[in-house]
């Protein structure tokens, strides 16, 4: 008779996604408040690249926010998770915000926490201005154990927006831009797909 030997519990990924000014760090300020309302640590990650707000915290548009680290190369949350102390990995949970800033080797850094049975929530754009997939994320929805994708709301009509409109000087703008301008509002508009002018 053939027995198996129990597999090591693998963590649960999630993935919170959608246009600028859907609410998705507010889900993710969320979700990783419940966790730490439930006695686990909570660590969570930003990218350098995003310099809006104060860099040690996640902040959402309407103020909620929770303390953070800034790393520069994802592989450097490899160093600071494996510092932690936890004898039960179930205990700890890692959050990732704005994961389409990070380097291409997020998706590996994500895959090797979960392997080591802890969970993660991550947060990210799905698509860029130009209405394409956004690197990290396009291979989060595919990897991710829980999708959550948020609408906003179309500034022109009213109507659920899924697209971010990146505006210069009030225009639309090209395809030939640059895909990553930090910005917020007076930047970025959401759109829905009817109002939505794909960039020429």
């Amino acid at each position: 008779m053939t027995t198996h030997e129990p597999k090591q519990r693998k963590g649960i990924i999630e993935l919170i996604c959608g246009p600028m000014f859907s609410g998705k760090t507010t889900e993710f300020l969320r979700r990783l408040r419940r966790k730490s309302f439930a006695n686990q640590k909570v660590l969570i990650f930003k990218p350098s690249l995003d310099t809006r707000g104060e860099q040690s915290k996640v902040m959402s548009h309407d103020g909620e926010e929770l303390p953070s680290f800034v790393v520069t190369e994802s592989s450097q949350i490899l160093d600071y998770v494996h510092k932690e102390d936890v004898e039960d990995h179930c205990r700890l949970v890692v959050g990732i915000d704005e994961v389409q800033f990070f380097d291409r080797n997020i998706m590996q850094v994500i895959l090797e926490i979960s392997e080591q049975g802890i969970n993660l929530i991550v947060d990210g754009l799905d698509k860029d201005f130009k209405g394409d997939a956004f690197q990290n994320t396009d291979q989060l929805l595919v990897e991710a154990d829980y999708v959550t994708k948020l609408q906003a709301v179309c500034t022109i009509c009213g109507r659920d927006a899924s697209f971010s409109q990146r505006l210069i000087n009030g225009a639309p703008a090209k395809k030939d831009d640059p895909i990553v301008l930090i910005g917020a509002q007076d930047s970025y508009q959401p759109r829905c797909r009817t109002c939505w002018i794909r960039p020429q």
